[in-house]
């Protein structure tokens, strides 16, 4: 089903002239309520009057817009439909909106690393089984590459991300919070699905090599990327190359302690960074401090979105939970500079749309944890892609790959994930 949008019935005005023409600007009219300032209103009143002031907005967005499930949204719009008081429309193209639902993307780039197509599927939240993974992945592919207007068996390799342990030389993954199983061969599993050289990675890693080769990262020698997404992860590039470590598992910044027996991870252990910054940790926390028992039923985007529309509109308790995540993720920067002291360090994610996790207070908090040199500390900058950035770093994880395997004169039998 293609993506949809609503927005209020395009009825003939005083004029006799529809209040809103194909191809028209949608800018809404009425006052921009703020879903704080009024929670006394009936709830198909409040959803009527946001799509009249958006003027376009779907379903997800208005969902968490106001602070309510989904299922409550998509039951009064299909009301307010039939009544004729507003009418769904085709959403337009490359208008994702807010907070959009977790989705898988793919690329396909050819030898020179020039874009010939891309697509992105929805991808449902939580573990995973390894045979639900692969037939996602399958899907994606076949479907970018009918884009590309090729066969699957045109491709050389192809290049997966997923986050957690991942080591990318045995193709394993010993742990991610997408899989339901632990120690997965995953890139001999992938490739004998898919009957291509399949390469995987680190989800981190993948921004990582996004930057070096496509990105600020290409002219720099040495550099960190940190990313703040459903987790915390860092990849950290030296020499023009990924550091991975001795055992191909390094640069869990996540999974560094920041507090002793502290707040439970998911990766089973307490005071991970992870746990205080992720977005997991923001819903968590929000759900208890906000007395948002009730809400516990949504999803963690819905729940962050609330949260960030109550610290805008000036809530104390919403402003200090982002101010006290600030803090953590200053410590976690502030050990990677004293660790590594790189020549950038690049923030990267959905979640850098909180500006209150990387406000000047969070950055004077790193300054004053990084060791006093009397230089200059590493300059911080703050990069959102977008979804396909994590596509094109899986392009050059498969690039790298088949460039190596065609100097070195071996057979290589380029896509990305």
């Amino acid at each position: 089903m293609p993506p949809s949008a609503i927005r209020p019935d395009a009825r003939p005005g005083p004029s006799g002239r529809p209040s809103g023409r194909p191809g028209e600007e949608r800018v809404g009219v009425g006052p921009l309520i703020s879903p704080v300032s009024d929670l006394l209103r009936p709830l198909r009143q409040q959803v009527f009057e946001h799509v009249r002031a958006a003027g376009l907005a779907p379903r997800v967005q208005v969902a968490k817009d106001l602070g309510v499930s989904p299922a409550s949204v998509t039951t009064i719009t299909g009301e307010l439909i039939e009544a004729g008081l507003i009418e769904e429309v085709a959403a337009p193209r490359g208008e994702p909106g807010r907070g959009r639902p977790a989705v898988a993307t793919a690329v396909v780039v050819d030898f020179a690393g020039k874009l010939i197509a891309d697509d992105v599927i929805p991808r449902r939240p939580g573990p995973m089984s390894v045979g639900d993974m692969l037939d996602a992945v399958e899907t994606l592919l076949d479907r970018v590459c009918a884009k590309a207007g090729m066969a699957r068996a045109e491709l050389s390799a192809v290049g997966v991300g997923v986050p957690g342990f991942v080591d990318s030389a045995e193709g394993m993954v010993l742990w991610s919070s997408v899989l339901v199983d632990r120690a997965v061969p995953l890139a001999a599993l992938a490739s004998g699905r898919l009957g291509l050289a399949v390469t995987i990675d680190n989800d981190a890693n993948l921004v990582a090599l996004a930057e070096l080769w496509f990105g600020a990262g290409r002219s720099l020698a040495d550099f960190a990327v940190v990313t703040i997404e459903h987790g915390v992860g860092m990849g950290f590039v030296l020499n023009h190359r990924i550091y991975r470590g001795a055992r191909r598992l390094g640069m869990e910044l996540g999974h560094t302690k920041v507090q002793l027996d502290g707040a439970l991870c998911r990766c089973g252990q307490r005071g991970c960074l992870e746990a205080y910054v992720a977005d997991y940790a923001l819903a968590r926390e929000a759900t208890t401090a906000l007395n948002w028992g009730h809400k516990e039923g949504q999803s963690i985007a819905v729940l962050l979105e609330s949260l960030y529309d109550h610290a805008k509109a000036g809530n104390v308790t919403a402003k200090s939970i982002f101010r006290r995540a600030g803090r953590y993720l200053a410590v976690g920067l502030s050990n990677v500079i004293n660790l590594f002291d790189p020549a950038l360090i690049i923030l990267s994610g959905e979640r850098m749309r909180y500006d209150y996790l990387y406000a000047a207070e969070t950055l004077a908090e790193m300054d004053n944890l990084a060791i006093a040199t009397g230089r200059p500390r590493p300059p911080i900058e703050i990069h959102a892609w977008g979804d396909l950035l994590w596509a094109h770093g899986a392009a050059a994880l498969a690039l790298s790959s088949v460039t190596e395997a065609s100097l070195s004169g071996q057979a290589v039998g380029v896509a990305a994930q």
